[in-house]
């Protein structure tokens, strides 16, 4: 968009464009350590390892590889873990051995592991005790050969690992009695390696630093392929929004999966490049964990998800008031939509400020945001970070570029736009599409417009338009009235086969504990506030909806599920 409307609301400070550093990824952690030596770089469950230490580890690790299991540059290496500290020694050791990480969820199950396994040629893959039989199980079926393992209590402080007995670990299934041939503990590696300085592989910006593999609930996974130079551009972009945040004194609750590119880039290489430090939360179901981390660590920066925020607001400690929760300044939401409620409520009980962003894997990982100071326009994604372009075009031709108001395909530019899927050529060409000015863009797959002052709004995902005899309705408006009711949790809306009009709507709803509504009551509600042709037709009451890692409710699953009886 040539005029780009959004720069005369952006918050003072933050600038319009960005010198980037032509460096690796792993600069920010070599600054950090320089900057901060000292200070709290990961902090779990009471343990602390420094910027100093944590630069050295990752040293060594990367030694390790290189030396001991002779990976080579550009060589993929897998990660099977949640948020701990082991996580980031494996991410920069392999960065710093020039290295690609393939970070894989590890609740999937063994059929969702081989497909990034294979498709990505991991051969040596870094997991937590507790995950290693199940990675045993894919090696069989898979290319990986080998498997760094490390035991959860190796970061643990002196006394709780002491308390993490026989009886505990063997419970929780960390407790490994012997590895097999040709595996490793993570430890004996870091053990042998430890007067080893970094290995002397020139890692260069245009250099491969990242596959992020879409979930495999529909179809086959694709792996966006990020650069070092889009994840540093990514990080310096949403530095730069982030004003009046001090370097070298915020905390981060590292609640969101690092394993995914939010937590990866918005989470924990963001607060590399401030220098603050990340508290590991390798469960962020588990509230009473998150909430006692950021009580008592004072957690500053929150990135988080709608259902945490959600969560948090109806626990029944926070209601009784057991923690404080008033440290928080900033928080980011991402992955999906921020409800006002939500929203308003998190912000009386904390002080601090929630503000919608948006991003995907593509553009690993922030695109969009609302301002930290200025106006937050509830319902709206927000602007542009700096050095990011974006055009609304026609759902019919995909080229006629729409005026403010009217709705259409989000399509974006920017530095931090991958390079391309791994493997699908096919993809990639309909996905990065170079238009009539010359230049290629990023054709997102969302629906939405822009407003008067460059505020983007998302509507939905192209593939969930419901079309209930012929009319457009989006899920997200309809799920936005029903949350408006003060017994509703969460709500997921789709749309369902249907004999007369071909389609029709169909809410699924979780209740408030202890709360109880009728159908009727609902349906009420949405022909007060939707036009007769969105109001749902089908109800269903529910205990949970379905998710993906990071809180997104996925709407297509409860459809298939309808579909098949469930």
């Amino acid at each position: 968009m040539s005029n780009k409307p959004w720069l005369a609301h952006y918050d003072k400070g933050v600038p319009q464009t960005i010198e980037y550093p032509k460096v690796p990824l792993f600069h920010f952690l070599e600054e950090a350590a320089r900057k901060y030596p000292d200070r709290a770089c990961t902090i779990f469950k009471g343990a602390v390892i420094s910027y100093r230490e944590m630069n050295a580890l990752t040293d060594h690790m990367a030694a390790a590889l290189v030396e001991e299991l002779g990976v080579k540059k550009g060589d993929r290496v897998g990660l099977f873990m949640p948020n701990t500290p082991q996580f980031m020694i494996a991410y920069f050791g392999i960065l710093k051995a020039g290295g690609v990480v393939v970070a894989v969820n590890p609740t999937y199950p063994v059929d969702e592991v081989i497909f990034p396994v294979n498709d990505s040629n991991i051969e040596i893959m870094f997991t937590l005790s507790r995950f290693y039989e199940r990675l045993k199980t894919v090696r069989e079926r898979s290319k990986l050969k080998r498997i760094i393992v490390t035991n959860i209590k190796e970061t643990l402080p002196p006394i709780t690992r002491l308390l993490f007995t026989l009886v505990k670990e063997k419970k929780a299934g960390d407790r490994v009695e012997s590895l097999a041939t040709g595996d490793v503990w993570m430890k004996d590696l870091l053990a042998k390696h430890v007067n080893s300085p970094r290995p002397n592989v020139v890692v260069s910006p245009d250099d491969t630093a990242l596959f992020q593999y879409s979930g495999g609930t529909t179809g086959v996974p694709k792996g966006a392929v990020a650069m070092h130079r889009n994840i540093v551009a990514n990080t310096l972009q949403i530095k730069s929004w982030m004003t009046g945040l001090e370097e070298g004194k915020e905390v981060v609750l590292m609640g969101i999966p690092l394993f995914h590119v939010y937590g990866m880039v918005a989470g924990m290489n963001f607060g590399m490049v401030m220098g603050a430090s990340l508290v590991m939360v390798p469960n962020a179901r588990d509230l009473k964990d998150v909430l006692h981390n950021i009580s008592k660590y004072k957690a500053s920066i929150f990135p988080g998800v709608p259902m945490l925020y959600n969560g948090i607001n109806n626990h029944p400690d926070v209601k009784a008031g057991k923690y404080d929760l008033s440290s928080i300044k900033a928080c980011i939401s991402g992955s999906a939509a921020l409800m006002r409620e939500t929203k308003e409520q998190f912000e009386k009980l904390t002080g601090g400020k929630v503000f919608e962003g948006y991003g995907l894997s593509e553009a690993p990982t922030a695109t969009h945001c609302n301002p930290l100071e200025g106006v937050n326009k509830v319902g709206s994604i927000g602007m542009p970070l700096p050095d990011v372009d974006v055009k609304i075009v026609s759902l019919e031709d995909g080229e006629t570029e729409l005026a403010q108001g009217e709705v259409g395909e989000f399509i974006i530019r920017g530095p931090q736009v991958m390079k391309g899927y791994h493997n699908m050529p096919t993809e990639t060409a309909s996905t990065l599409r170079q238009m009539k000015d010359g230049k290629t863009w990023l054709f997102t797959g969302d629906i939405g417009r822009m407003d008067e002052d460059g505020y983007f709004y998302i509507f939905d995902r192209k593939k969930e338009l419901i079309k209930p005899g012929g009319f457009q309705v989006w899920p997200r408006e309809v799920e936005e009235v029903i949350m408006n009711h003060p017994k509703v949790l969460e709500v997921g809306v789709g749309g369902i086969p249907d004999a007369e009009r071909g389609e029709t709507v169909k809410a699924w709803i979780v209740l408030k504990p202890g709360e109880t509504i009728t159908e009727a009551e609902l349906k009420a509600l949405c022909k007060e506030h939707l036009a007769p042709y969105k109001v749902p037709t089908h109800y269903e009451f529910r205990t949970e909806l379905p998710k993906t890692t990071v809180g997104k409710i996925l709407r297509r699953e409860l459809v298939r599920q309808h579909k098949e009886g469930k």
